[in-house]
């Protein structure tokens, strides 16, 4: 099992999911989160005062899924989150030992 994280501009989320759910994935965890990157953030200027926003709003993915479907949802999630500028995003890949489904105790596969 692989477990993918996927980090996005937030007007992305709705084809990124459209396309993960195309290519079968069943299940998904998505979060607002903030971060930068090379992007460094920005400065704005409120009330005549400038600040600086170091941490821009994200969201992101979380997927475990089947070792031999993991690509096919990178390429979905790189085909629809990108946009060719700056901030695009990032996206991890990593092995899952185990998953457990709390409910019934199943293991492995059958835990997804």
């Amino acid at each position: 099992m692989k477990k993918i994280e996927a980090i996005i501009k937030p007007f992305k989320a709705e084809p990124v999911r459209e396309a993960l759910m195309a290519v079968g994935v069943e299940g998904m965890t998505l979060s607002e989160v903030k971060g930068f990157g090379r992007q460094k953030g920005h400065s704005e200027i409120y009330r005549g005062t400038e600040y600086t926003v170091d941490f821009l709003p994200k969201i992101k993915f979380e997927i475990v899924i089947a070792d031999d479907r993991a690509q096919r949802a990178v390429e979905a999630i790189l085909e629809k989150a990108k946009t060719g500028k700056i901030g695009d995003g990032k996206i991890f890949v990593t092995e899952v030992e185990e998953a457990v489904r709390i409910r019934t105790g199943e293991r492995g596969m059958e835990a997804l």
